[in-house]
């Protein structure tokens, strides 16, 4: 065989395979006192700065990360580390991580070493030989705008700050009011922050996620323009120092304790420009062109770059460039296209700037511009036109930035929140996708968690929305492979809003309500059952009998390790099955039924539901296996919502009023925005493994019932690499 030296001037790295794509999973078995990755004995690993490698290892080996072979846990490394469960964690590798060894917690002499150079991003056209296939490849970069989770609500004139993954919007004006609240980005989804002191848009702002600053802005006009600044700590904004100029709609950049804001109107225009210092405002160099309107600002107290803006006549928009470096503004280049209110990040000598407006007839563009500090060049366009987002990007280049709410054509709000990445990890954003069609129309079915996205159950239900008179309850039950669904052996009894959990040829069934007519339900369901069944994926055997019958009520965890919990009206009951028998666990402290739950039988977390014999509640709550406890509260409001996943990874989706078809995911400690569904519905079945695999089939909430099915897909990240010819 030829061996290559270089190719295109390129030296080649031998491999035997290709460099994997993020996320990757690794398989970890122990034995003869030493971990195994993937089968290959103390396997000395190499992962990728700012990838996501996830482990799988044996729960009488904990596997964990240290900086020192064989640590103790006192060493251990936890830097983008999450344990997932008692068999899986995962880590995001950190942008200059050290060498890092992995151990177990238990036993000693059983690690090995991880490698962490940096992204392959870093080796873009490199080339490589992978042994195995006789292939030459590259890794070649690629940018992108991708759709991510939309805000919370149609927003603009809000204020950004932070990175793609980890940003704020605060402030701004939804629906022609002034916005106070506060929106968390964590690159998956939005979470509520702290409200800000004074509702306002069209700030200065700096700083990080948990470390930012809001200065001066407008409240509902241009003669209530605040001078007071606010500073935000991750939970709560607190009064900062009083600019010498209020102003609105000017440049902001830097962090919190060392910012600079520049330009903007009082509402006459200005070229003042004042510097923080985490407590109190100083007049800074003057900005050495006409006073701007909407100028972008980026970078840092003492290497800032302003792109653009608006002269005060012609009302138009310019393609000035200057740099100040702490003490004067200096111009440098002029931008391709005149640019006002677009977004803007990175540092002095590797920015960006994107959306806006521009002349003539300041129409909104999409336009993505990479600056290096002296030269310009257009790089991939946004998905939309958009002006007056609020930004966040990378502080040390060019490479990352997230663009949320803003307005788009005709001068309508948007709540679209898009990211833009340049590198070789493609990214593809979260969404919902059809699925195949079932067979009978149904809701009120099983309404927790059983089977895959690839390989589902559906049983019973209400066959008739709204409830006719007598109602239908159905026995019908349907199994689905990640396409289509089938008819399987139907239940031995008609019934709906049963509790399951497992898996499709592996399911445990319980409660629920059967022929419809007089009875204590809101639908009129008689009797309540307490008979429960088991499945093996071709016939119904009959198990041993609940405690009390109970329908409405929730389950988690496997066929022969499950959990039911509450139930009509509002019980605070748990009962925990091992397979073969009922016992009592620990009681909820919130009552409810149609609650939503997902984990396994010693981790589990029951969410929304129905508190009394209408409404919902946020209120969410954790199980260890003998206690519940409280856990971040819901989003929104929900009842008979589907949900996937486990304690730390799941997904909450539909469910009756007040949000129909929004989405949200929880990480074990927070909730989160998700993508929203195609159709809303509630009272559907669903399934999956966590926030990034589910489907929710069937559902009701206007005649007739459902048949459709959604799938859910999270975001995900790939390696671009391309063949190249050896000819």
């Amino acid at each position: 065989m030829t061996t290559y030296k270089e190719i295109f001037g390129k030296p080649i790295k031998v491999l035997t395979g290709d460099p994997a794509p993020t996320p990757v999973s690794f398989t970890v078995t122990a034995s003869g006192g030493a971990f195994y990755i993937d089968g290959v004995l103390q396997k000395t690993l190499e992962l990728y700065e700012g990838n996501t490698y996830i482990f799988t290892y044996p729960s009488a080996h904990p596997f964990r990360f240290a900086t020192a072979a064989d640590a103790a846990g006192s060493t251990e490394y936890t830097t983008g580390v999450t344990v997932d469960s008692s068999t899986q964690i995962t880590i995001v590798v950190a942008s200059g991580a050290p060498k890092l060894f992995y151990y177990c917690t238990n036993h000693s002499n059983m690690g090995g070493t991880i490698l962490t150079p940096a992204s392959p991003s870093e080796y873009e056209g490199q080339i490589w030989y992978n042994e195995a296939t006789g292939n030459f490849r590259s890794i070649v970069a690629s940018s992108a705008w991708v759709s991510s989770v939309p805000l919370p609500e149609t927003a603009s004139n809000g204020g950004g700050a932070g990175i793609q993954t980890a940003a704020l919007f605060f402030g701004g004006r939804s629906g022609g009011a002034q916005r106070s609240t506060t929106s968390e980005y964590n690159g998956l989804g939005y979470s509520a922050g702290g409200a800000m002191g004074t509702a306002r848009n069209q700030m200065g702002t700096a700083g990080t996620q948990t470390a930012a600053l809001a200065a001066t802005g407008i409240i509902e006009g241009p003669s209530a323009i605040p001078a007071q600044s606010e500073e935000y700590n991750g939970t709560a904004w607190t009064a900062g120092g009083s600019a010498s100029t209020a102003r609105f709609l000017c440049g902001g950049a830097g962090i919190q304790t060392a910012a600079v804001i520049t330009g903007g109107r009082t509402p006459s225009y200005t070229n003042a420009t004042e510097e923080y210092d985490g407590s109190s405002w100083t007049s800074g160099g003057v900005l050495n062109r006409t006073a701007t309107l909407g100028g972008t600002t980026t970078g840092s107290l003492t290497a800032a770059v302003a792109f653009g803006g608006s002269p005060p006549s012609p009302a138009d928009a310019t393609n000035d460039v200057t740099f100040y470096d702490g003490t004067s503004w200096s111009e440098v280049n002029n931008t391709p296209i005149g640019i006002k209110n677009g977004g803007s990040g990175g540092p002095q000598t590797s920015a960006l700037y994107f959306g806006g407006t521009n002349p003539p007839g300041n129409t909104n563009v999409a336009t993505t511009v990479l600056f290096d500090g002296t030269n310009f060049s257009t790089s991939a366009s946004m998905g939309s036109s958009i002006y007056i987002q609020a930004p966040a990007a990378n502080a040390t280049n060019n490479k990352t930035a997230l663009s949320m709410g803003g307005f788009v054509g005709g001068g309508s709000y948007t709540a679209a929140t898009e990211e833009f990445t340049s590198s070789a990890n493609v990214i593809t954003a979260a969404a919902w996708s059809s699925g195949g069609s079932l067979g009978t129309g149904r809701y009120q079915s099983n309404g927790q968690n059983v089977g895959t996205k690839d390989a589902g159950l559906i049983v019973g239900g209400q066959g008739s929305y709204p409830p006719s008179s007598p109602a239908v309850t159905i026995s019908n039950v349907e199994e689905y492979d990640g396409s289509s669904w089938s008819e399987v052996t139907n239940l031995p009894t008609t019934r709906a809003m049963v509790g399951t959990v497992g898996t499709q040829t592996a399911a445990f069934l319980f409660g629920g309500y059967g022929k419809p007519g007089a009875g204590p339900n809101p639908d009129g369901g008689s009797p309540d059952f307490d008979t429960t069944f088991n499945y093996d994926g071709s016939s119904w055997t009959s198990e041993t009998a609940m405690p009390a019958a109970v329908a409405y009520l929730t389950g988690a965890g496997t066929q022969t390790a499950g959990l039911y919990i509450g139930g009509y009206n509002a019980l605070t009951a748990c009962n925990e099955y091992d397979g073969s028998s009922w016992t009592g666990g620990g009681a909820m402290t919130t009552g409810r039924h149609n609650g939503s739950a997902f984990g396994i039988q010693t981790a589990a977390v029951i969410a929304g539901g129905a508190p009394a014999p209408a409404g919902t509640t946020t209120d969410v709550e954790s199980y260890d296996g003998s206690s519940w406890t409280s856990a971040a509260t819901l989003i929104l409001a929900k009842e008979q919502g589907g949900t996937a996943g486990t304690q730390t990874d799941g997904l909450i989706t539909l469910g009756n009023q007040p949000n129909p078809t929004n989405s949200a995911g929880y990480n074990g400690t927070a909730w989160f925005t998700q993508p929203s569904t195609s159709t809303a519905r509630y009272g559907g079945a669903n399934g999956g493994t966590n926030v990034t695999s589910a489907y929710y089939a069937g559902g009701g909430g206007g005649p007739p019932t459902r048949q459709v099915t959604e799938e859910f897909t999270g975001s995900t990240a790939s390696l671009n690499k391309k063949n190249i010819s050896t000819s």
